[in-house]
């Protein structure tokens, strides 16, 4: 099942001569309904290892490279390029592109712990937050590495739920 197969058509005059022609309706967007987010017998969770792309994950889990938008929609991605892990070499110049120091300090970080529980506070780099004693240093490279680790974490739907997302899709896209 190709992704944009399933979309309406609409006439649209992209050339503003006055003639529409027919074209795929992308503004369309389909989201899982809340109460199956919060499903975790639903979904297993994967760690996307460098390189691995969400056409690969979805052959591996799924036997069909063509249910890649399943795993981007399961996880709320928007935009492929900003939020899907980065490989290492793509992460690196990233990271250099970004910044001017990438051992620069970003932020702050701060433990704070309560009876049994553990917590870590951010605090931000600027000269008007006064830093308490063990205030650890994170750095520019630090920081975007951690958020590449939370991007790593995906949830996958359990293959025996494939067929009815995709029956699901197909009716919200031609209701």
């Amino acid at each position: 099942m190709a992704y944009f197969k399933q979309f309406p058509k609409v006439d649209y005059d992209v050339r503003g001569t006055g003639t529409p022609q027919q074209m795929t309706d992308i503004t369309r967007r389909v989201r899982f309904r809340d109460y199956m987010k919060k499903s975790f017998i639903v979904f297993d969770y994967y760690d996307v290892k460098s390189g691995e792309t969400p056409e690969y994950i979805a052959n591996e889990f799924y036997g069909d490279p063509e249910l890649h938008w399943i795993v981007i929609m399961t996880n709320d991605i928007v935009d492929y390029f900003t939020e899907w892990p980065m490989t290492v070499p793509q992460f690196e110049r990233f990271v250099k592109s970004k910044y001017d120091d990438a051992n620069g300090i970003h932020h702050y970080c701060f433990s704070q712990t309560s009876g049994d529980t553990t917590t870590l506070i951010d605090l931000p780099n600027d000269a008007a937050t006064a830093l308490p004693a063990g205030a650890t240093p994170v750095t520019n490279y630090e920081y975007e590495e951690l958020l590449q680790e939370k991007r790593r974490r995906i949830r996958l739907i359990q293959p025996r739920f494939i067929e009815q997302i995709k029956k699901e899709f197909n009716n919200k896209m031609n209701g």
